[in-house]
């Protein structure tokens, strides 16, 4: 199959080199002209230290090339998606089956990755969305991974299923693509907060409280959103949120780890030198929040710290002082 990848970061890279080792011809595209040959000629990406990309995957700045391509991937940042998927949209073939690997959600719109392509592209190609535990890093050096494919038309699903699935790459599908998404954004904001309660020192006991609070509200969010709860506890909602809260390669964790040492939000997001996405997300997941009626104490906690220079620790001092609950009341 023919496939045109829309983002040359560490995420669209590591799937280009998925796909090619599946024995797809992929097309990799950049914004950046100079980029492009660059990583055409040493084979290598600077987001990838270390890994060397297959002689089969080719890189382009033309975004022409979409035109062929049976399948159109899309793994920009969520704050460029937009302006991505316009200017890839007049090359896009109609029925051409288009994946979203970009998680969060659009500032201002609060849109999902997914209902932005649909916006810039039309009705014309079923889009799907690629989502799960899966830090490129690993992805990149063939380490064993699982993800879902998620379409409200199955067979759809199925199809991306495919494409992807390798001997160290398992997908699983999905139908939740409301669910699959929003865990997709929130569990960015848990990791953040995530790394501040470990920048604060407070131990492995108040990480698991934060996890596992935070993922009840990601429950109330996703019902209320139109989504499901089980989607929660799958790949995409509780596996994607322990490996970005605990992994080294996290960059929403190590943001939030400097915060939490103390560092400047400002100063935090520039050292870990790429997009943080739980930062933007923080904002995005608020106002849907706003807008559904939902409480989402944890959520509104870790923006009040990013926004409103809230000092970390008296907000956990809260979090823990809240009213007395049931653990399973979600009439929040």
């Amino acid at each position: 199959m023919e496939i045109f990848v829309f983002g040359s970061g560490a995420w669209g890279t590591a799937l280009s080199m998925l796909l090619t080792g599946n024995g797809h011809q992929v097309t990799l595209w950049t914004h950046d002209g100079e980029k492009a040959a660059a990583m055409a000629r040493t084979r290598k990406n600077p987001a990838l230290p270390g890994v060397v990309l297959p002689e089969g995957l080719a890189v382009t700045a033309d975004p022409a090339g979409a035109e062929r391509a049976e399948l159109v991937l899309f793994a920009s940042p969520s704050n460029h998606l937009r302006r991505t998927a316009a200017l890839a949209a007049p090359h896009i073939r109609p029925g051409t089956t288009i994946v979203s690997a970009t998680k969060g959600l659009e500032a201002g719109t609060d849109l999902r990755m997914s209902q932005i392509i649909r916006q810039s592209v039309g009705d014309g190609c079923p889009v799907a969305v690629l989502s799960g535990p899966s830090h490129a890093e690993e992805v990149s050096r063939g380490m064993a991974t699982g993800c879902v494919a998620a379409c409200e038309d199955k067979a759809v699903a199925e199809r991306v299923q495919s494409v992807f699935m390798s001997d160290m790459f398992r997908v699983y599908v999905n139908q939740d693509v409301v669910g699959v998404e929003l865990c997709g954004a929130v569990k960015n904001v848990v990791a953040l907060g995530c790394g501040i309660v470990d920048g604060l020192g407070l131990g492995d006991n108040a990480k698991a409280l934060f996890m596992t609070r935070a993922m009840a509200e990601l429950a109330v969010l996703c019902q209320k959103a139109g989504g499901q709860r089980s989607t929660c506890s799958g790949l995409a909602g509780m596996g994607d949120l322990i490996v970005t809260c605990l992994s080294v390669h996290s960059r929403n964790r190590r943001a939030g780890l400097l915060i939490g040492r103390g560092s400047p939000v400002a100063l935090a997001l520039r050292e870990v030198g790429a997009v943080v996405e739980g930062y933007y997300a923080a904002a995005s997941v608020t106002e849907l929040a706003d807008k559904l009626g939902v409480e989402l104490p944890i959520c509104r906690c870790v923006y009040g710290v990013l926004y409103d220079d809230r000092d970390p620790e008296k907000v956990f001092r809260y979090l823990m002082g809240r009213d007395r609950r049931s653990e399973f009341d979600y009439d929040w």
